[in-house]
């Protein structure tokens, strides 16, 4: 059974699943279509383009689908898809894609809190979290289980690596690899998330040998080829040590460098 507040104004072309909830005052376009058991709470609008999956919570005043916040665009059909068990708390924004017949993608199960805005045609993966007042860009990148504090600042088509923390507070215009702790203004890279890690059940002989693969890119006063070439030949090969070059050697805006932070802390 779907509910809908009477105050709330759903298209009869929106494509509502069952258990479906619309809080009061909210919009529905044409064309939604909205999975079994999301609730809209009171006051959100969910513009056209928009699919969203099973099981959101999308909190008061949030506003998912709208235009692209990008000159070039011309109102071509674009679209914005979100998957299953998302949090998505008051206020926030997410915009639909810039380039005809293409999506911004947000993924499964992540928490995006208050006041935060993720712009046209990004990336975010699953197990996302995404504190208050965070301002991603288009075309920004953000891997599985990342975790991003509050007031960060994304520049257009950054990335950010799987697992890594990145500090409140911080702008950054670098991709920060996988498995990494940032923060600062510009960013930096300031240490491994071994706690992170840890937490996720990452065996201890792979935390090892992305330490040494971590100290080799960073530490070992190497350029990035001979880095790289280092650790392929000196590192095991786990996946997670293969997603950690294969980032950086992809990287199109670099990476970003070491801080001397992480120097103080040892």
């Amino acid at each position: 059974m779907v509910k809908i507040h009477p105050t709330a104004q759903v298209h009869p072309g929106a494509c509502l699943h069952h258990g479906v909830e619309v809080g009061p005052y909210s919009v529905v376009e044409e064309g939604v279509e909205i999975g079994e058991g999301t609730h809209i709470r009171a006051h959100s609008i969910v513009e056209r383009g928009t699919s969203i999956g099973r099981e959101c919570v999308v909190g008061p005043y949030a506003v998912l689908g709208g235009a692209p916040q990008d000159l070039g665009y011309g109102g071509e059909a674009t679209f914005l898809r979100i998957g299953n068990g998302n949090i998505i708390r008051e206020y926030v924004s997410i915009h639909r894609s810039s380039m005809e017949g293409e999506a911004t993608v947000v993924g499964d199960g992540n928490y995006i809190m208050s006041y935060s805005h993720i712009g046209h045609d990004c990336r975010i993966g699953n197990d996302v979290v995404i504190t208050s007042y965070v301002g991603i860009s288009g075309h920004v990148v953000i891997e599985d289980m990342a975790v991003i504090g509050g007031q960060v600042g994304f520049h257009q088509f950054v990335r950010v690596g799987t697992m890594a923390m990145v500090g409140g507070n911080s702008a950054f215009n670098k991709d920060i690899p996988p498995y990494t702790m940032a923060s600062g203004r510009p960013g930096r890279v300031f240490g491994l998330n071994v706690v992170g890690l840890r937490r996720r059940g990452v065996p201890s002989e792979v935390r090892k040998a992305l330490s040494r693969a971590f100290r080799l890119f960073y530490r070992s006063g190497l350029n990035t080829t001979q880095a790289l070439e280092r650790i392929q030949e000196e590192v095991e090969p786990y996946p997670e040590v293969r997603h950690f070059v294969e980032f950086i050697r992809t990287s199109q805006r670099g990476v970003c460098p070491w801080s001397m932070r992480g120097e103080k802390d040892e």
